[in-house]
């Protein structure tokens, strides 16, 4: 009798990212720049909105180019500009956000990584080593999510006042717990008692 071997376990391959432009380095021109211009159509950006947890990518552009510096070194060079819907922090509304930003990053040859315990961060934020592949659209989704403003809130949105004391107290105000209220009401008081 015959004994079954059990399957391997069944690995998930991880999702591709929603948008992916690559260059090799290795394949790219030391003497002329190599340009770029994504614009995803409607299911990318949906997937895009999937991803970075947006109600909707409306619009979606970057452009530019990657071009051969000195000592082998490559500058990539673009415009982003994207229109985006988030949920409102408070209300969960749609709020829309128009994003135009620069984008620079320097692929060095020389780079060498920082090592140690104490490892500071670096003056220029955009050098990094020439990887084996250049991803333009990971690039830009990276500043996209970068650009996306942290709390977006809707017009009128306000938290409101929460109140929450023990019965028969009386609840505390936004007044009461500024700076200098309490002295604002002792003058208050003062002042009142002297024009008796």
């Amino acid at each position: 009798m015959k004994k079954s071997t059990p399957a391997p376990e069944e690995i998930v391959p991880e999702r591709p990212p929603a948008l992916s432009h690559p260059f090799r380095s290795g394949a790219l021109s030391m003497r002329k720049p190599t340009r770029f211009d994504l614009e995803p159509d409607a299911a990318t950006r949906a997937a895009i909105a999937q991803d970075l947890g947006l109600l909707s990518v409306v619009s979606f552009s970057f452009k530019g180019e990657i071009r051969p510096a000195a000592s082998r070194d490559f500058l990539l060079e673009a415009q982003l500009a994207a229109v985006v819907d988030q949920p409102c922090v408070l209300t969960l509304a749609p709020v829309r956000s128009e994003i135009r930003e620069t984008v620079v990053r320097r692929y060095l040859s020389d780079w060498v990584e920082p090592t140690g315990d104490e490892v500071e961060m670096p003056e220029d934020d955009s050098a990094e080593a020439i990887p084996e592949v250049i991803d333009v659209g990971g690039v830009a989704l990276e500043a996209l999510v970068l650009s996306l403003p942290l709390y977006p809130r809707a017009s009128g949105a306000e938290l409101g006042d929460v109140a929450a004391t023990p019965p028969g107290a009386e609840p505390l105000r936004d007044s009461d717990l500024k700076p200098f209220a309490s002295l604002a009401a002792l003058k208050d008081k003062l002042n009142g008692s002297s024009e008796a």
